[in-house]
This record gives C-alpha cells, sequence and structure tokens, in this order.
C-alpha cells in the first residue's frame, strides 16, 4: 500500500519499486546507475528522507503539505545520477556554506517548485544566479534534477524538507540574495489560516538570511491570501514594497508562466505578484 510522504522512513527507491512495478524498462546506460524493478534506489541511509528534521525539531509552520507522490524512471534515474552531487536533506545537523555550494554565485532560494519546469527555465535564463530550491515533492525533485541534468544547468541545488528549518538552522546571515514563493498553499479554510507561510512568523525568520536590498517575491492566483501577504508585508519592519503605490507588481519578466498558475489563468483566476526588498 502506498504510504503518504513523510510517513515511517522509506527511501525513494522503495517507492520506486512498488510504484512502477508494471511500467516498461528504458534502455539503459551502462555508465550510469538504473533503478530497476524490486530493487532499492538508494542503498538504506542514502538518498533523500521523507522529513529530515524529523519531530525533534519544533515547527509551528511548515513550508510543506505531505502528498502522495507517484516516480517515473526518468525521475529515478536522475535522483540516482544528480542527488549525490545536486541533493541535500535538510536536517538541521549543519550550516551550509553557500558560496562554496554555488562557487561564488549570488543565490536565491525558492521554496515549493512543483515539477520545476519554472525553476529551470530561471536557471537557464540567468546561470550567474544560483537556485536553492526547496521541495519534498519526490516526483518534483527528480523531474528538476533531470532537467538541470540534460541542460547544463549546474546553478541549481535541490534540498529535501522544511524550508523553515533550513532557514533557522542551516543558513547563515545575510547569505541570500533573493527569495521566491510561488504559489504556496492559500489553506482557504479559515481555521487553516495559520498554517499559511507567509505571516510575521516567518518572514522575521527569513530577514537575517537576506542580505540588504533582497528581494522576496511571492506569488498567489488565491485573492484573499494575496491581500494577506501584502497587509503582513507592508506591516513588517524588515520589507519594503518595490511598487511606488504600496500595491501589487506586474509579474517580472523573469518568472515564467508555471503550470499551476496556467491552470488557475485557465479557470479566470487573477494572479497576484508582490516583490518586497529587504532593508
Amino acid at each position: 500500500m502506498e504510504r503518504p510522504l513523510g510517513t515511517g522512513r522509506r527511501r525513494i527507491g522503495r517507492i520506486v519499486s512498488e510504484q512502477i512495478e508494471n511500467g516498461p524498462q528504458p534502455v539503459a546506460d551502462p555508465a550510469q546507475p538504473v533503478a530497476r524493478r524490486g530493487s532499492r534506489m538508494f542503498a538504506p541511509g542514502e538518498g533523500p528522507m521523507p522529513d529530515p528534521a524529523g519531530a525533534h525539531h519544533e515547527r509551528r509552520i511548515r513550508s510543506f503539505q505531505p502528498r502522495r507522490s507517484r516516480v517515473t524512471y526518468g525521475q529515478a534515474e536522475a535522483m540516482l545520477k544528480r542527488w549525490p552531487d545536486w541533493g541535500l536533506d535538510i536536517d538541521g545537523k549543519r550550516v551550509l556554506d553557500l558560496d562554496e555550494m554555488f562557487d561564488g554565485l549570488p543565490v536565491v532560494l525558492e521554496i515549493g517548485f512543483g515539477m520545476g519546469e519554472a525553476t529551470a527555465q530561471m536557471a537557464a535564463a540567468d546561470p550567474g544566479t544560483g537556485i536553492l530550491a526547496v521541495d519534498v515533492h519526490t516526483p518534483g525533485q527528480g523531474n528538476l534534477l533531470g532537467l538541470a541534468d540534460r541542460n547544463g544547468l549546474t546553478n541549481v541545488r535541490v534540498a529535501n524538507g522544511d524550508a523553515v528549518i533550513l532557514l533557522r538552522e542551516m543558513l547563515q546571515d545575510a547569505s541570500l540574495d533573493g527569495c521566491r514563493v510561488y504559489f504556496p498553499d492559500p489553506w482557504p479554510k479559515a481555521r487553516h489560516h495559520k498554517r499559511r507561510l507567509i505571516q510575521p512568523e516567518f518572514l522575521s525568520l527569513l530577514a537575517p538570511r537576506m542580505k540588504s536590498g533582497a528581494v522576496l517575491h511571492c506569488a498567489t492566483d488565491w485573492e484573499e491570501y494575496a491581500e494577506q501577504m501584502l497587509e503582513v508585508l507592508s506591516a513588517h519592519p524588515d520589507y519594503e514594497n518595490t511598487q511606488a503605490d504600496g500595491g501589487y507588481a506586474p509579474r517580472p519578466d523573469f518568472r515564467p508562466l508555471t503550470r499551476f498558475e496556467g491552470q488557475g489563468l485557465d479557470k479566470g483566476h487573477v494572479v497576484h505578484d508582490l516583490l518586497f526588498r529587504r532593508k
């Protein structure tokens, strides 16, 4: 039986072997590792973990919501090939040296990248900026690593786990040149609003990790959440709106249309971009 992501300590290889059991086998490249039917992709203790920080880290808010995942052979192959070099678990056990990780490039944190298509497009368009992309969705991790591998995007790193733990435990002050939060979970029910990511507690956690002048870029197609984002960002002492009128920003050219955004536009949703600068 398939378990939701985040339960137990299953590794990606176990998920792959169970969920693509009846799929066609790809043509193997003998120079590369292959995810084989009925075998683990990673040895025990290797590869991304369901929730690497575990329950020992107190979190009132999380940057993710567990969900069920299906992994294709292509995504599995990309994980096998690139996770050891381009992937990391957010376990709260060490402080990252982003200068070393990205060879001195300025670094932007992206929280929640879905299947990674937009992330890959931005990385390709701006190879002089490193992207530390955070998500827990295994197929998305594999897809982004595959896109990065096929297109030579050496400026992308994939982090598995909770961005709240990453910010609190693993990043140095003034280490980020920007942060992107595109289409976070709106948690539409009023009793769940406290679970939303963009709220004063998160903004205060992020602020010291951002360099002065770094931009936090949020986007959502949920009108009420956009209004809340604008309210809490405008009220926070560490950020200032880049828009002279104090409102929403036009979509910047560097932000591609995401798959999720396209679905919303097809339904008549209005997308709001917010760009706030760290003081």
